[in-house]
């Protein structure tokens, strides 16, 4: 018999954000700017934007190129992945390939991928999500088991976001509409001074876009925002998930079109190549709750992230939190005893002001708290959290490299 080679063994390595970018975000309408746009050629400008900026990222070391969308069909089906790397002039060896996880689409292909270069499958990869509602309204296609409803697995009414969001309101008293409405005029406030800050354009990437009766046009900015938002002026809109609920369209996130992606390294490969680090992966967590509450996701999958990375919520010094409803935001920060106008969350808004394009919500909390590690160099570890349909929620620990006491790129360093 002939001896075989013990295989080798891998030493799992530290993974680290090197950039994100995404479209200016669109409403999701027939006169939406995006309306006559293909989902994945928003996808495409964004990899090539990526490869552009970063020349010293040579392509075929690209291990993996994964692209998430809810709703899988049509212009925003087929693998995204693979048939965006390949239209984006990508080698023809880069594979690819399509992830859903509904709003944490592109949170789950950073994590799954990150894994990858962790386990030294993959030394970069691709990561984003895109999803044009105006095309592919969510669910509108899915064919929803009948035994859901008949087996009472759910309450039928979980399968409807809003709903949820007014679950949430009666499973906590405190959680008033009145504080609903204030966070939503803020997060539209925060929004506006972030661009006038100059803190949201420089990760957006200009699109070209066309209309039949407009002819041909270039998306620079959000669509969405709406500044002028006052407590007064939400104070009687109408709560169409609910007769005299608590829930009202601005309180959450306008139905978006948009796209988003990143570029992950091991942190060996960064330092060999010359890639900026914005920030270091330290933990993530997905976890489930009942449907009903589907809002309450962040709670348990915070709780879980803490615990994997051994830190407590007071170690956290910003937060990104997705805001598909003010309430849902809310009952997270009630669990841990943050203010409702605490400034570590969301400094720049959120998706009531911006919008939540689904899948690719999750890359642009990365993003932007990337920059936000950038302007505090006092704060060692963030967090981006958000729930998602049916559900779950999801969140991701970071580290700032601009720390004093940041722990560096490779696990080997680590361990000495």
């Amino acid at each position: 018999m002939t001896a075989t080679s013990a295989p080798t063994r891998r030493t799992v390595r530290d993974v680290v954000f090197v950039d994100g970018v995404r479209t200016p975000f669109g409403k999701a309408k027939p006169d939406g700017m995006y309306a006559e746009t293909r989902a994945d050629d928003l996808v495409v400008k964004l990899i090539r934007e990526l490869l552009r900026r970063h020349p010293e990222l040579p392509t075929e070391r690209i291990g993996e190129v994964a692209i998430a969308a809810t709703t899988q069909e049509g212009d925003q089906g087929l693998t995204l992945g693979r048939t965006a790397g390949v239209l984006a002039g990508l080698p023809n060896t880069v594979p690819g390939y399509a992830i859903d996880r509904m709003c944490a689409g592109a949170m789950t292909a950073v994590t799954t991928t990150a894994g990858s270069i962790a386990m030294g499958a993959a030394d970069i990869t691709v990561a984003g999500g895109v999803e044009h509602m105006g095309r592919h309204p969510m669910g509108f296609s899915a064919d929803v088991n009948p035994r859901f409803v008949a087996e009472k697995l759910v309450d039928p009414q979980a399968l409807n976001m809003g709903v949820t969001a007014e679950n949430l309101h009666d499973t906590f008293p405190g959680l008033t509409k009145e504080r609903a409405d204030a966070y939503a005029v803020n997060s539209q406030a925060k929004y506006a001074k972030a661009l006038a800050n100059g803190n949201i354009d420089p990760d957006l990437v200009p699109v070209a876009v066309r209309s039949t009766e407009l002819g041909w046009g270039l998306a620079t900015a959000d669509e969405l925002p709406r500044p002028e938002t006052t407590m007064e002026g939400i104070a009687d809109l109408k709560t169409p998930f609910r007769p005299g609920g608590r829930v009202t369209p601005a309180t959450s996130s306008p139905l978006t079109d948009g796209a988003t992606a990143s570029v992950l390294a091991a942190g060996d490969t960064a330092a060999e190549l010359g890639l900026p680090v914005r920030m270091r992966l330290v933990s993530y967590a997905f976890a489930g709750v009942a449907p009903e509450i589907m809002g309450y996701g962040p709670v348990p999958a915070t709780d879980k992230a803490l615990a994997n990375a051994g830190l407590a919520i007071d170690d956290i010094g910003l937060f990104e939190i997705n805001e598909a409803f003010a309430v849902q935001v809310l009952s997270f920060l009630d669990h841990y005893g943050i203010a409702d106008d605490d400034p570590r969350v969301n400094p720049y808004g959120g998706a009531i002001a911006m919008g939540h394009p689904l899948a690719s919500s999750g890359v642009r909390l990365m993003t932007q708290l990337a920059r936000q590690f950038e302007q505090h160099p006092e704060v060692r570890y963030g967090i981006t959290t958000m729930c998602v349909g049916l559900g779950q929620g999801g969140t991701v620990i970071w580290e700032n490299p601009h720390h004093a006491d940041y722990t560096g790129h490779t696990s080997e360093e680590n361990d000495k």
